[in-house]
């Protein structure tokens, strides 16, 4: 089976993706959900004229020409509306908050005024319009304030709560079930062998996935036996995505493609034209979608940002927007690529003159695992790419988890 591209890889998996059905989320629960359906405001905000300073609710008429002279009728407040209407010659003491009372439609501030018993008199400045906040200004009943496919924020969630929701229909976070496989591997924590490491992979990729809307769960660590890989992968029955880590090479010991076809999945594809990640198994067995990275920390991670989040978002409902690239220019210059695409490890600068720029990181080594950690970003070499000077423009996919 030959190298796929990048771009026929990501399209070959985004065609088998699915959006999921919808669930409805309490207002707690929503920081981070995507939105199934638009969301309407129920009420209108304001729903009614209402003041926007303490002072006094006058007709525009009476305080055209100062200073004026006014007879105090009442007050409004916060939650208590006066209930009359302010005729010719009067006014009402208003604070900020409080419905504008009929008839009104100026405020004078109280720094403009002098109060005597019940007459107050408006000694300077120009009643103001803008301190009145007009009813639905901003949102009206029946408005679209967002919208399907939007995930939602903190401010966002003021606005769902402030149109008058207890909650709101979203889909439902995609189940990625984790798995990792070598007898080489003990879990963190523990104290290897000389001949093992520690399974470092499926925590680095639940937290990537995680941070961009998925419900990741660990299946733990599958040994170098069909027995275990096919006992680890049947406790994924249930999972939207299945990813393995490692395995996927072409050893008497790489065992992850026979398990999983022995488990019922169609192989898709296998090896790509990239790197680091060469080795990674795309399939399916029904609706669940399965990908098999390398076992080499920076390749997963890696693979799994590039093919794994936009998956993700696809099945939440989202444009795949996580797998666009981003213009940035190079600070330092950039050798010749070869004939697979390349991500770079790389980190944004900021120059002397306040020129926001990136720069790979010095040791691309995809076996090491601290550079990954300083990267905030990875450099997108196409394959064949000629030399670049600093100052040249490259493409960018920001590492934002």
């Amino acid at each position: 089976m030959g190298l796929l591209s990048v771009d026929d890889a990501l399209a070959r998996i985004l065609a088998k993706a699915h959006v999921l059905e919808a669930e409805h989320v309490a207002l707690t629960a929503l920081p981070g959900r995507v939105l199934a359906a638009n969301i309407a405001a129920r009420l209108t905000q304001p729903p009614f004229d209402a003041s926007a300073m303490d002072g006094y609710a006058a007709r525009t008429a009476d305080v055209a020409a100062l200073p004026a002279t006014l007879t105090l009728i009442g007050e409004a407040a916060a939650g208590h509306a006066f209930p009359g209407t302010v005729g010719a010659g009067e006014t009402v003491r208003i604070f900020t908050g409080a419905p504008v009372p009929q008839g009104a439609d100026a405020i004078v501030i109280q720094e403009n005024t002098q109060a005597d018993g019940k007459n107050v008199r408006v000694v300077d400045g120009t009643p103001d319009h803008a301190h009145i906040r007009p009813r639905g200004g901003d949102f009206r009943q029946g408005q679209t304030v967002l919208t399907r496919g939007h995930r939602l924020t903190a401010r966002d969630i003021l606005l769902v709560a402030a149109t008058g929701h207890a909650g709101a229909d979203c889909t439902r976070r995609p189940k990625v079930a984790i798995l990792a496989t070598g007898d080489e591997l003990v879990q963190p924590g523990e104290m290897p062998r000389p001949d093992q490491i520690v399974s470092s992979n499926p925590y680095g990729l639940a937290a990537m996935l995680s941070a961009f809307g998925a419900e990741s769960v660990l299946l733990g660590i599958a040994r170098d036996t069909l027995d275990s890989l096919g006992e680890k992968l049947a406790a994924a029955a249930d999972a939207d995505i299945v990813i393995t880590i490692g395995g996927a090479s072409v050893g008497d010991h790489d065992l992850v493609v026979p398990a999983l076809e022995a488990a019922g999945m169609t192989l898709d594809f296998w090896k790509i034209a990239m790197r680091p990640g060469k080795p990674m198994i795309f399939g399916h067995r029904d609706r669940q979608i399965i990908l098999g990275v390398p076992g080499n920390p920076v390749s997963s991670m890696i693979c799994a940002r590039v093919f794994a989040v936009p998956l993700v978002m696809a099945m939440l409902g989202m444009p795949a927007e996580a797998a666009q690239p981003v213009g940035a220019t190079l600070d330092a210059p950039l050798e010749a690529n070869g004939p697979r695409t390349h991500y770079m490890r790389a980190h944004h600068t900021r120059q002397g003159s306040g020129i926001e720029g990136v720069r790979p990181i010095t040791n691309q080594d995809s076996s090491l695992i601290a550079p990954l950690a300083m990267a905030d970003c990875l450099i997108i070499r196409p394959p064949g790419a000629p030399a670049l000077p600093a100052g040249a423009t490259v493409d960018t996919l920001p590492l934002d988890f």
